[in-house]
């Protein structure tokens, strides 16, 4: 076997998000869909249209910090914690006076 490196083509669009107006489109859709719910719950247009930007513009922030967040944190539930500070084995501690 050649110890050449072998080089493969690979196109940035390939590691883009789909985003839609800059949002990763199922958060987009998540904000869309609750600003109908509450538009249709409290029947306040304003309402509806304040709950879809504010979930807009968190959906562009959380898109422009990590793309995968949403992966991430529904798949985060289905893996143990490799480590957990809070647990530790039990100990004694002994005080030595010096009389």
């Amino acid at each position: 076997m050649s110890n050449e490196p072998v080089f493969h083509t690979m196109y940035r669009s390939m590691n883009k998000p789909l985003t839609i107006w800059g949002a990763e489109r199922r958060l987009f859709f998540l904000a869309l869909v609750m600003g109908g719910a509450t538009f249709n719950l409290f029947g306040s247009l304003l309402g509806g249209m304040f709950m879809f930007l504010s979930l807009y513009l968190f959906a562009r922030w959380a898109t422009v910090t990590d793309s995968q967040v949403l992966r991430i944190l529904l798949n985060s539930s289905k893996f143990k914690v490799r480590y957990d500070p809070a647990q530790r084995a039990e100990f004694t501690l002994q005080r030595i006076s010096r009389d």
